[in-house]
């Protein structure tokens, strides 16, 4: 577990849980048939303590059990730290590789031994906190990144087998795919006819779409509001659909078995250290059916092996007396970053010019809002976007009118769980009333909706609505960079301390000048991009932007031989509690005697 995580670092806490059950349910029962003698007496000299093992919590039992609504402490057993990814660097060698013309093979199958491929992907909120604290932009802080993470002045330079990671990617490029892939996914809700029952996995949400990116939102939801699990969106998140692509194009074209590529994740927020943990999210989702008819039981190897945050960044590098801004500021030689060995997709997943946008308008969570409005204003030409805030800045509602003022599309924003909680209401279905007379509230009814998504009734009328856990969006996410963590990575003096010498907490006004300051880190990407592309002779429209998208998915599902929506869908389950309840099955004879019991009744 990390040090530097406690319980006042987490900001998704939503309310205190009962007391988790299964350190009592993990215990082993005492066997009274052969230990005891009803008729021998013992005496206290010959009373043996009974050593019974620690309980143990996995993060499994934890995303299985609804005894806690909050995801802190799920967190807080995990395992995933920076002192895991050490441990995995030290326990096993990089496997070699081979550039040659045809692209990246290994450069030993026989004697690869019982090594490892190591990969990561970073998301742009990381390089912001990165930025803010150093006083670099984003782009540098994305360059300092890679070049801790596989140059060979960052981890190669230490460790038992000076191992590094072959391949770093930017989540921004899989971001742009779930981007366009929302966007469809509004279409088709909104578009007349429905996908077949006999396609479950196609199955269209509810509307209105809920976005699915936030664990933190994920983990409430199955928990506490099952109801809303039919609104959220079938895609998976940016991380996850990162490890789906990276460890099967990988498996696939090297012939490795996904065991052995290690993936770790750069995340902003210690909630996608439980989507990491999610069983959905394992090779069984999408490995053909007959690689796991083998003799031999598959065990199920994660997209995402391991998640760390920003703050566990800069604990890894000083775990290997690294200072992160001494390392050069400049992208690496091809010499240490080998392409994919699938071309096609390596242009894909290494473009350097993303178009997913990252400026005010987007947000900071990754513009899926954004996208589905820019896309639905681009099919109607002279439509506009209007935007009115709600209760607070973390609400804000969204309508696209066409030219002649008509409502197209409406949508809306909710970042906090408080604003969640206020959506759910809405959503939440109304109950029959137990008066007599009263007319019966048909189950799953709804009201009727347009084609252009405007409800004709009260209540949520949206077709799309962005949340987020975290106010402010995932730039404030827990694992991010805080004023007094910049102050003394950046050898700063804080402003106050108390009389003991310790520095004093933050005021609110410097928590939100810091947090503004890394909101502008990370729209700076925007100018980045905008002065590397100055040379293109054509920029690209959204049309061709998606066409672009929708071309490299295709290739990439042709690869693998795997239908897309195996690869880019997810599911999510109602967790029910176990609290409370007998754990022993009653049968059919019991449930009746009780049941007669009270109604004053028995046999």
């Amino acid at each position: 577990m990390s040090a530097i995580l406690s319980a006042d670092d987490l900001n998704d806490f939503i309310s205190p849980g009962v007391a988790c059950i299964k350190p009592v349910e993990s215990l082993p029962q005492k066997n009274t048939k052969d230990s005891e003698n009803p008729y021998e007496v013992t005496t206290e000299d010959k009373v043996q303590p009974e050593n019974l093992p620690p309980a143990q919590i996995s993060l499994t039992d934890c995303l299985a059990c609804s005894g806690c609504v909050t995801s802190a402490e799920a967190v807080l057993i995990s395992l995933q730290s920076h002192a895991e990814v050490l441990n995995t660097l030290d326990a096993y060698p990089e496997i070699p590789l081979a550039q040659e013309q045809h692209g990246t093979t290994l450069a030993d199958t026989e004697n690869s031994g019982e090594g490892k491929i190591f990969i990561a992907s970073v998301s742009p909120q990381v390089r912001a906190g990165l930025a803010a604290t150093y006083g670099l932009s984003e782009k540098e802080a994305g360059y300092m990144i890679d070049q801790f993470l596989r140059g060979p002045q960052g981890l190669r330079s230490g460790g038992k087998h000076g191992s590094g990671f072959t391949w770093v990617v930017d989540t921004n490029v899989m971001r742009e795919a779930v981007l366009v892939l929302t966007a469809d996914e509004v279409s088709e809700s909104i578009a007349e006819g429905a996908p077949a029952a006999d396609q479950p996995e196609l199955a269209l949400p509810k509307r209105p779409i809920l976005s699915s990116a936030c664990p933190g939102w994920i983990c409430y939801a199955e928990k506490t509001h099952p109801f809303v699990l039919p609104h959220l969106s079938r895609l998976k998140s940016p991380q996850a659909l990162s490890g789906t692509f990276l460890k099967s194009v990988l498996s696939k074209s090297l012939g490795v078995s996904p065991s052995r590529i290690w993936h770790l994740a750069i995340m902003p927020c210690f909630d996608k250290k439980l989507e990491a943990s999610r069983e959905e999210l394992t090779d069984v989702s999408w490995q053909p059916a007959n690689a796991q008819n083998g003799s031999e039981v598959h065990q199920p190897v994660r997209d995402v092996d391991c998640v760390i945050t920003t703050r566990e960044l800069l604990s890894l590098a000083a775990s290997r007396g690294l200072f992160l801004p001494s390392l050069p500021l400049r992208p690496l030689s091809h010499i240490h970053t080998p392409p994919l060995p699938v071309k096609a997709l390596d242009s894909f997943i290494s473009s350097k010019t993303s178009s997913a946008d990252q400026s005010l308008e987007t947000g900071t969570s990754g513009g899926y809002l954004y996208h589905v409005l820019k896309t639905f204003q681009a099919r109607n030409p002279g439509s506009e976007i209007l935007a009115n805030r709600g209760r607070n800045a973390d609400v804000v509602e969204y309508v696209l009118n066409s030219q002649d003022g008509q409502p197209i599309l409406k949508a809306a924003r909710y970042y906090g769980f408080r604003n969640i909680q206020n959506l759910v209401r809405k959503l939440k279905p109304a109950r029959s009333s137990r008066m007599p007379g009263a007319k019966l509230v048909q189950a799953g009814r709804r009201q009727p909706v347009s084609r252009n998504a405007m409800s004709g009734g009260s209540g949520p009328d949206y077709a799309y609505v962005e949340v987020m856990a975290c106010p402010g969006g995932c730039t404030n996410g827990g694992g991010q960079m805080r004023v007094e963590d910049a102050r003394e990575a950046a050898g700063q003096t804080p402003v106050g301390t108390l009389e003991d010498g310790v520095a004093s907490k933050p005021s609110p006004h410097e928590q939100r000048a810091w947090l503004a300051r890394v909101d502008e880190a990370y729209f700076s990407m925007e100018s980045d991009t905008e002065s590397d592309s100055t040379d293109e002779p054509h920029k690209l429209s959204m049309s061709e932007k998606d066409a672009r998208v929708h071309e490299a998915l295709r290739c990439w599902s042709d690869y693998m031989g795997t239908p897309l929506s195996k690869l880019v869908y997810t599911t999510y389950r109602k967790v029910e509690s176990d609290v409370g309840k007998d754990q022993t099955s009653a049968n059919d004879t019991t449930k009746v005697v009780e049941l007669a019991g009270k109604i004053g009744g028995g046999w």
